[in-house]
């Protein structure tokens, strides 16, 4: 009986500085609630991943993985939300010098961590090329070979590494993943560069397509704020650890189609 009565002040004792962590100081809410509410930017495509999110066809709102996780900080901070949409992760990151958004969640690299400050990350993505059928493409490095059209989304991370890593194939660069598709349903593309991910979700709008094995990229999708507001920083970094931990990024991840997804490791 002691036993478990400890048992019990342990867990209950766990609990309670669980929740206490996530309490924001008066200044990570002046550093994340600018406007009074909770601005959170997210990139809406064709095809849902741990990035992209896409409308709901009944309601026209966004849905998917980025969605639920901005609810659910917006819950923890009790805060009114604030969806910012973009067609892609470039102008997500791009507008967040411009103070346009509090939070947002995107795909990792070195060029904008020049702009804005990543938190930890909740999922692992890698990218690979979908190949129209007839193409003749059946590996990566089949890819990079003179006469291929190659394509992918303007200013993303995505679309930089393919650039650096094709030497006989030119990339080109498209705003959305919609243009992207009617390309390749014209016979306009050969290979589209995006995450496994958003590509199998793309897969069944080109019949005969194919998702070529392995990957040219690897990266992480982190929760991120701009520059100058450590502070912010430091609470959305307790909220992805505790949003990995408490099951969240699990369901948001599943919600969205993603139930063989692995959530990142915690940091």
């Amino acid at each position: 009986m002691r036993v478990a009565l400890r048992v019990c002040a342990l867990v209950a004792a766990a609990v309670v500085v669980a929740c206490a962590s996530m309490v924001p100081s008066e200044e990570a809410r002046r550093e994340l609630l600018t406007t009074g509410k909770l601005r959170v930017g997210i990139g809406v495509g064709a095809s849902t991943s741990a990035f992209w999110a896409v409308r709901d066809p009944s309601t026209g709102l966004p849905r998917g993985v980025t969605v639920d996780l901005a609810y659910a900080l917006a819950r923890r901070l009790e805060a009114p939300l604030e969806l910012v949409v973009y067609a892609n992760s470039g102008e997500v990151v791009a507008a967040g010098p411009k103070g346009e958004w509090d939070v947002a969640f995107m795909p990792e690299d070195a060029e904008r961590r020049k702009l804005v400050d990543f938190g930890p990350a909740y999922y692992l993505s890698t990218s690979t090329f979908l190949v129209r059928e007839g193409s003749g493409i059946d590996s990566l490095a089949e890819v990079d070979r003179p006469g291929v059209r190659a394509a992918g989304i303007a200013n993303t991370t995505t679309a930089r590494t393919a650039m650096s890593t094709l030497k006989n194939t030119k990339l080109q660069s498209f705003r959305t993943v919609d243009e992207l598709v009617a390309k390749m349903k014209a016979g306009e593309i050969d290979a589209i560069a995006l995450g496994r991910e958003s590509l199998q979700g793309l897969q069944p709008q080109i019949p005969g397509s194919k998702i070529l094995d392995g990957h040219f990229h690897a990266a992480g999708t982190a929760v991120a704020v701009p520059k100058g507001k450590p502070a912010a920083l430091a609470y959305a970094t307790r909220f992805i650890e505790e949003a990995k931990r408490d099951g969240t990024v699990r369901r948001a991840l599943d919600n969205a189609g993603m139930k063989n997804a692995p959530v990142a490791p915690a940091q």
